[in-house]
């Protein structure tokens, strides 16, 4: 693979991948499992600590194992063809191809703020419960349009990336800024007065309106649950700045400059998704960001610090956003399946190159099943729910840096992790009390996900059956 990507593009990448819609969403649901401007605080720092973490430690692999597949090859390699496998399976059915859905639909649905025709339109097709409308149709147009840059090479994907991901960051630097100086009534002291204090607030009346009034205090194992559940937004927001490693093939000085894109991008995505909450905390009370219409807690503090224009501020900031953060997904993923189907673990059409030396079949066939998600209407539900199964397959590849500490000594490393083993260490606490609190308070957010990679055994031994003529075994 030609190195066309260099630090700064890696950068963007990691950033623009990371930044799309969340962020704008998912303070809502954090507040309301926690009600203290505090706790909302200390999740994003806790969150920011994880990532941050994971970020250090994956360069210690992605400097060992310095090509395409990123994650997928760490986990191959270290710990065998099915564990391998199984990522790669999960990637494909719905962790990036389903963020990509989802990321594509929050487009669409934020266009309709400009364009309200899109949400008056009747739909194009319905059968029962099940519908197509003109917002999933423009998703599927972006995630398509998206799909074919990329195909024109690496470096028409990497110029995209790099404008919409500047543009995005200046637009938020302005919200922060701004979110002190024009706003006129500041909900700080109050957001903060509670203290250690949290409280819990999810409760719903018949018509699935939330009860404003029904706060309630939490402690103990129960405050522990509403920080796993209140995780499990900021988790998700904070995600994908692995997509980095997929195309560690095409990066300049990779054993360098891979880890390196990693550390500084998650540290200034954390650091900007932090002061954007301080915005919120300053603009809105506590009912106001966990009650905001639709969870939209961008839109309901941008109308306070903008006034009527803020509608349309935040609208064009999550098109930008999300567009940018589409074309990372897409750029990056599709290494992932290509490097599969060369080990016999994907479809063989995925393997090859087209004329500007980028995996055209494989973007293509990523492109296709996550427009089928946008069709399905099912993705987000079991995007909300993957979150777990996302930081256990981190907890597996950061646990593979200390296995590979001791079973391969010997190892040429051009980057040790800093603070080794308390990183790693660090990440895989906070990681295992995440899951377990998750596993005992709210359940419903691991049954899916375990069943997606259960779901992939089977195909795994199919698969491997029939590869087994080619040589392919078992690491």
């Amino acid at each position: 693979m030609k190195k066309k990507l260099k630090l700064w593009d890696a950068v963007m990448l990691v950033m623009g991948s990371m930044i799309g819609s969340g962020i704008f969403i998912v303070s809502s649901d954090m507040m309301r499992n926690l009600g203290s401007g505090f706790w909302l605080v200390v999740v994003w720092v806790i969150t920011g600590i994880m990532t941050v973490a994971a970020a250090i430690s994956y360069g210690e692999l992605s400097a060992i194992f310095p090509k395409a597949g990123g994650q997928y090859t760490y986990m191959k390699e270290i710990f065998g063809r099915m564990t391998g496998f199984l990522y790669g399976w999960g990637l494909f059915t719905v962790i990036q191809t389903g963020t990509i859905a989802a990321v594509a639909m929050a487009f669409g649905k934020f266009t309709a703020y400009l364009v309200p025709a899109l949400n008056d339109a009747a739909p194009i097709f319905q059968n029962g419960e099940f519908r197509i409308t003109w917002i999933q149709i423009l998703s599927i147009a972006v995630i398509l349009i998206l799909t074919f840059i990329n195909t024109k090479g690496i470096e028409t994907g990497k110029i995209v990336q790099d404008i919409f991901t500047v543009s995005k960051i200046a637009a938020l630097l302005g919200i922060i800024v701004l979110g002190f100086i024009l706003v006129k009534n500041s909900f700080w002291d109050q957001n903060f007065s509670f203290g250690w204090d949290a409280f819990n607030n999810t409760g719903k009346d018949p018509s699935g309106n939330f009860l404003k009034d029904g706060w309630k205090p939490i402690s103990g194992m129960t405050l522990l649950g509403g920080i796993a559940a209140a995780m499990v937004g900021s988790v998700f927001s904070s995600v994908a700045w692995e997509s980095v490693t997929f195309v560690s093939g095409e990066i300049e000085n990779a054993r360098k400059n891979v880890v390196k894109s990693m550390i500084i991008g998650t540290s200034l995505t954390m650091l900007l998704y932090l002061l954007v909450n301080f915005v919120y905390l300053n603009a809105l009370d506590r009912d106001g960001i966990a009650f905001a219409a639709n969870d939209r807690v961008a839109v309901a503090a941008s109308q306070n610090i903008f006034g009527s224009a803020g509608t349309v501020i935040i609208a064009v900031l999550v098109m930008v956003s999300t567009f940018g953060c589409n074309n990372g997904l897409i750029l990056a993923g599709a290494r992932v399946f290509q490097t599969m189907a060369k080990d016999g673990m994907f479809f063989r059409a995925a393997t090859g190159n087209n004329k500007h030396g980028v995996p055209e079949t494989s973007l293509w066939m990523q492109g296709i099943w996550a427009s089928l998600l946008c069709l399905s209407g099912q993705y987000g539900n079991l995007l909300d729910m993957i979150s777990f199964v996302i930081v256990l397959f981190y907890m597996i590849t950061v646990s593979g840096v200390i296995w590979m500490r001791i079973k391969h000594p010997e190892i040429d490393r051009p980057y040790k992790t800093w603070l080794y083993p308390v990183t790693p260490v660090l990440y895989l606490l906070i990681g295992t009390a995440f899951c377990v609190l998750l596993i005992i308070y709210k359940p419903q957010y691991t049954w899916p996900g375990f069943l997606l990679v259960l779901i992939g055994v089977p195909v795994y031994w199919l698969i491997r059956r029939s590869s087994a003529d080619n040589g392919l075994q078992d690491e």
